[in-house]
């Protein structure tokens, strides 16, 4: 198995360093630090909360939504849903305080849990919203997962691209301007902030931030055919032109508390939490729809040494819940888990064997970031993070 060169594809620091008041390291791609050594999404936090007036910001999307409100009833704004506290809260919000008629559109994933399922069923049933779901040719997203997990390291492109393509295909079918997001997951988890002041993003900008530079064209080159990939595909800029399709994040008009959105849909979705933690964070609500999302995580976790429960548990403590030490010892814990759960069910949905699989999982691993000693990984980051405890005891602050 070729070895990937890691931090060259995704032009990753060599020297690794922790934000000094969450858990993100600078591994993460795109994101930046300040000279106190405080992370772009720290930094927007400190934005969020200091220098935006969200009466002003409701004023806006208020606004927006007067803008493309339809008069008829017809479908007037697209939201990407899976029936997650975070998509359900957004279409919840447009149509039951805004007066919108929203279509939510799902891409569904390749294999539902049955909390999951609920809690999609929920969205439609107890939020009253209508949907459409596509999906593809299970053939073809197999085959598709496995490439993406051996070429991308990432088995989760395929839904991806769909997820984020799809609502765009229904906003040009139903000659619908306004797609609505949910966060801008670049500036509230760091990354890019290129668009971090601004309500909209240009559709080709979230291709590039969103797909690391991989492009479905690569699969032609392993038997699968253009007639294969055109339910991944986005429209045309032609017709995304002719119908004037524009991408907002909700996260732009309302502040952004993954926590509070989840126990908004608690009590107006019907949506509920998964029946236990969920593999590598410390949550129950996050990552629950499909049974093969732990990998995408793991792969992160090989990759770039943050995992799901460095997200969630950075985006906690900006938003006061819980103190970064806490925030330590639950990446210490719970970060890198092994889906086990779902293990040998990812193993025969690729139709790999356990010896490929390891194989793929150590060739993306990076020597800045992992050791190898007396035959096992151990990743740097252990060491990384007791400095980061100590440099805790006199935290920068706020601004």
């Amino acid at each position: 198995m070729q070895h990937r060169d890691t931090q060259k594809k995704f032009n990753l620091p060599k020297e690794i360093k922790f934000c000094k008041r969450c858990t993100m390291s600078n591994q993460r791609p795109r994101i930046s630090f300040n000279e106190e050594g405080i992370c772009s999404a720290c930094q927007f936090s400190d934005y969020k909360d200091s220098e935006i007036d969200w009466d002003e910001r409701d004023r806006e999307l208020r606004e927006l939504c007067d803008k493309h409100r339809s008069k008829d009833g017809s479908y007037d704004v697209i939201v990407p849903s899976s029936g997650g506290k975070d998509s359900g809260f957004v279409a919840h919000k447009l149509k039951y305080e805004y007066g919108m008629h929203p279509l939510t559109v799902t891409w569904a994933p390749a294999l539902w849990t049955n909390d999951g399922m609920r809690n999609y069923e929920n969205h439609i049933v107890e939020g009253g919203l209508d949907n459409v779901m596509a999906k593809p040719s299970g053939k073809v997203h197999k085959l598709l997962t496995k490439l993406s997990f051996e070429l991308q390291g990432d088995p989760f492109m395929p839904f991806i691209f769909g997820q984020y393509n799809q609502p765009l295909k229904m906003a040009v079918a139903h000659n619908v301007k306004l797609v609505m997001y949910g966060e801008n997951s670049e500036v509230e988890y760091g990354g890019s902030m290129k668009h971090a002041y601004h309500p909209d993003v240009p559709i080709q900008d979230v291709e590039v931030m969103n797909m690391h530079g991989f492009t479905l064209d690569v699969m032609h080159e392993h038997g699968i055919t253009e007639s294969d990939l055109k339910i991944y595909r986005r429209p045309s800029h032609e017709d995304l032109e002719r119908v004037g399709v524009t991408l907002h994040y909700m996260g732009h008009y309302t502040k952004w508390i993954p926590q509070e959105n989840y126990y908004y849909c608690a009590e107006h979705n019907g949506f509920k939490p998964f029946y236990k933690r969920s593999e590598g964070t410390y949550s129950k609500y996050a990552s629950i729809d499909d049974r093969l999302d732990g990998f995408h995580f793991l792969l992160m976790f090989i990759k770039f040494g943050i995992g799901r429960a460095t997200s969630d548990s950075a985006h906690e403590v900006r938003d006061g819940h819980i103190t970064r030490e806490e925030a330590v010892g639950l990446v210490k814990r719970f970060d890198g888990e092994f889906p086990g759960d779902n293990y040998q069910t990812f193993l025969d949905y690729c139709g790999i064997s356990e010896e490929f699989f390891w194989k793929v999982i150590d060739s993306w691993r990076s020597p800045h970031i992992w050791d190898k000693k007396d035959g096992e990984w151990v990743l740097k980051k252990a060491v990384w993070h007791e400095e980061a405890l100590k440099e805790a005891a006199e935290p920068a602050n706020k601004s």
